[in-house]
């Protein structure tokens, strides 16, 4: 995860289609091609995106079973007609009308936690730690109506998620994270059941206000989105925001035209999210018997989509290894997605990072990488996630 990417380009030139045997999956590289199965949603099913990679272990299984865990996708892994169904009730509750109530909130946030590390007399900071892990997770616990309280609660049941569904644990490992995902289910179960008793202004009681007016849409499955929602909606912004600093301050040129000029800032996150996404790599599984560029794909076997390498595939992108902040494509890019399933709470995202960049470039413009060499990024199969975006500045 540190630099995968001469290995990316190794496979969209010599074996873009691959069946890797450490995994079981046949990995696809190229942009056409991941494209074209997340088209395909018939014939490359969603309902492995969120399977452990690693089988569960039989106390981890005991003790999820007996904790009444029964929570699996919100919408990633659902399939036509429950996936549409689902996601008509999910939408009309992500409103404009919500992101423009809380971009205030947002932006008070993010000064509040850039002015406490600016404060700092030995000027050294962490812009993970700092900035990025706390505001996407105030702000999605804020919309959902959760206690803005829980964040390391929820951290640490997103941990546990991210391992337990694309980690690679040995059976003991499992042990602790399956009791941190029954208490979060438990959560999420009980969110969805406040709302239906005291109703609220926010996401839940929107859904539950929805299912009471006649929306199709089940106690159980409003609370699978939420199961969802409180991962996707801060692990991946997080990472954004964190990957937009690491990248950008790496290139001072390029971070002293977003100091001068507010206006390169949407560019310059859509070209973060083309050259270091949040998510890497995705799954599906084929439906039937059917081929990906020519290579035989049996019915039955699931792919691993390397979102990471077609955003730099060079049948798309100019120069794909540079990192340009004013690319003219830039936001073709396949991190959010394509299709059906293309992410619900992109414009949230986007929203969080903006800001955040806007207000940083603002206060701190002569923000610089401390020990780039340093930085280390999480095992895992989808996520690159950076441990730490070390940063200094003048006084």
């Amino acid at each position: 995860m540190k630099d995968p990417f001469p290995a990316y380009a190794e496979l969209r030139a010599e074996q873009p289609v691959m069946f890797d045997e450490r995994t079981g999956y046949y990995v696809v590289s190229r942009y056409d091609d991941i494209k074209a199965v997340f088209d395909d949603w018939e014939t490359f099913s969603s309902e492995n995106a969120q399977a452990p990679v690693r089988e569960r272990g039989p106390q981890a299984k005991r003790i999820m079973e007996e904790g009444g865990f029964t929570a699996y996708s919100g919408l990633s892994a659902r399939r036509p007609p429950e996936h549409t169904r689902i996601r008509a009730v999910a939408q009309k509750a992500f409103t404009p009308r919500r992101y423009k109530v809380l971009e205030p909130f947002i932006r008070q946030n993010i000064v509040d936690q850039i002015e406490r590390m600016l404060a700092r007399p030995e000027r050294r900071g962490d812009l993970f730690r700092d900035l990025a892990y706390d505001v996407p997770t105030i702000t999605i616990l804020t919309l959902i109506g959760a206690d803005t309280g829980m964040v390391d609660t929820y951290k640490r049941w997103s941990d546990s998620r991210a391992a337990m569904t694309w980690g690679n644990l040995s059976d003991e490992e499992q042990i602790p994270h399956a009791h941190n995902l029954v208490e979060y289910w438990q959560e999420c179960q009980r969110l969805v059941a406040h709302a239906k008793e005291h109703g609220g202004d926010n996401l839940t009681a929107d859904m539950v206000k929805a299912q009471a007016e006649g929306a199709e849409i089940s106690d159980h499955e409003i609370a699978s989105l939420l199961y969802s929602l409180l991962f996707a909606g801060h692990e991946t912004t997080t990472t954004l925001i964190s990957n937009t600093f690491r990248v950008l301050l790496a290139d001072q040129a390029q971070w002293q035209r977003v100091v001068e000029d507010e206006k390169l800032v949407n560019g310059t996150i859509d070209e973060v999210l083309r050259y270091s996404g949040s998510i890497v790599a995705w799954r599906r599984k084929a439906l039937k018997d059917t081929e990906v560029a020519g290579v035989p794909i049996p019915d039955g076997a699931g792919l691993l989509l390397l979102m990471g390498a077609a955003n730099r595939d060079d049948t798309q992108f100019e120069d794909p290894e540079a990192f340009d902040i004013t690319r003219p494509n830039a936001r073709e890019h396949l991190s959010f997605g394509y299709g059906i399933h293309y992410c619900l709470g992109n414009q949230l995202a986007r929203l969080q990072a903006r800001i955040a960049l806007q207000e940083i470039a603002g206060r701190a413009p002569g923000l610089r990488l401390a020990d780039p060499e340093s930085i280390t990024f999480r095992e895992n199969i989808s996520f690159r996630v950076p441990e730490s975006v070390p940063v200094t500045w003048e006084a």
